[in-house]
């Protein structure tokens, strides 16, 4: 009975044991995607015919905390990518350069909102998982 005691003490030392610890402290850094759901969806552009688009939007951070305080802001996130969008174009939307363009933009505003709230951007990169419009 001793030897058996003895030896589970041994193992709970060992470095087996520690290496179990070890994947909690990787998940601070591992990077993670926070989608925001619903899609946006709405207008553009100006004139007599209303445009639409729909954005299927995925945002990159670095660790389970900052996708927490991401979730946390979404409502801000969703405003802010929202308004941008609206003031887009047919030129803006129509080539792939323009797009692009649309996408840093998107990420410089959500950046600038969440270090607004959080004193830091939290978000690496956006990226549109989907882009659909409607001239």
């Amino acid at each position: 009975m001793r030897t058996i005691l003895a030896l589970l003490l041994a193992l709970s030392s060992s470095p087996f044991v520690a290496a179990s610890e070890k994947p909690a402290a990787d998940e601070a850094n591992k990077p993670a995607f926070v989608s925001i759901t619903p899609a946006l969806v709405g207008n553009y552009g100006n004139g007599p015919r209303l445009k639409y688009y729909k954005a299927d939007i995925a945002l990159k951070v670095t660790g389970t905390e900052a996708a927490d305080k991401v979730e946390q802001h979404e409502p801000l996130i969703r405003n802010q990518l929202i308004m941008l969008f609206a003031q887009q174009t047919d030129e803006t939307l129509g080539n792939l350069e323009g797009k692009e363009k649309l996408r840093q933009e998107a990420l410089k505003q959500v950046r600038a909102a969440i270090n607004a709230e959080e004193g830091k951007p939290l978000v690496d990169d956006l990226l549109f998982t989907n882009l659909i419009i409607q001239p």
